[in-house]
């Protein structure tokens, strides 16, 4: 079992954020999981340029160190994502790193993972940041497990209170993967997007070749 944690705070070792996406790990690791953490300020990820060559071909036209995070994403069974609120949204680092993910959604490439997302905030906004990166996911095809937001600005010790329900993020997320929890509700969600995506793409076979042959050869187009 598989974890990756992709912390999305510019502050390093003094990050809250990645306190909280640590004590998620450790849950995770309790339950067996092997994690990996990754520090998004350390890699270097071009703007989405919507040249639409993905769609297209399935390769993406910028050299950077994407590439070698969506590999890590293809190979893990659980995701964790994690960031501070900026104005009630993740940093640039993690949009950016979002954005490049479009034809991953398009193809439902990570259906049958599993994630969550935490969020800390200096005063508020945290459950909006929450709500969209899990958001994400679920756009991924991602099982989403739960999220926990965390306001350090108001109280000193919040971080420190949140160790036990994130470490049991963790737990329920590594649990989720070895199909002790069921998510019937998303299930149902997944199987409508994958639908949606594979009539798009099947609309668009010219345009999106790539896309369309990925359904093909999923069986999910005849």
């Amino acid at each position: 079992m598989k974890i990756i944690g992709i912390n999305a705070s510019p502050k390093g070792n003094a990050s809250n954020t990645l306190q909280l996406v640590k004590y998620v790990l450790e849950g995770a690791e309790s339950e067996g999981a092997e994690t990996e953490l990754v520090d998004l300020y350390k890699l270097h990820i071009e703007y989405c340029t919507a040249c639409g060559v993905c769609y297209a071909t399935g390769e993406c036209p910028l050299f950077d160190d994407f590439t070698e995070l969506f590999e890590k994403l293809l190979n893990a069974d659980g995701i964790v994502l994690g960031a501070p609120n900026y104005i009630n949204s993740v940093p640039a680092p993690m949009k950016a790193l979002f954005d490049r993910l479009s034809d991953a959604i398009h193809c439902q490439m990570l259906t049958g993972k599993f994630g969550c997302s935490v969020c800390t905030a200096g005063g508020s906004g945290e459950d909006e940041v929450l709500k969209y990166m899990n958001g994400v996911l679920m756009n991924l095809g991602v099982t989403v497990v739960g999220g926990i937001g965390v306001v350090v600005g108001r109280d000193l010790s919040a971080l420190q209170q949140s160790t036990g329900p994130a470490q049991d993020l963790g737990k329920k997320l590594a649990k989720s993967i070895r199909g002790e929890i069921k998510y019937s509700d998303q299930d149902e969600a997944h199987l409508q997007r994958r639908e949606y995506f594979c009539q798009l793409a099947k609309f668009n076979k010219e345009l999106f070749a790539h896309d369309y042959n990925w359904y093909v050869q999923k069986g999910l187009i005849k």
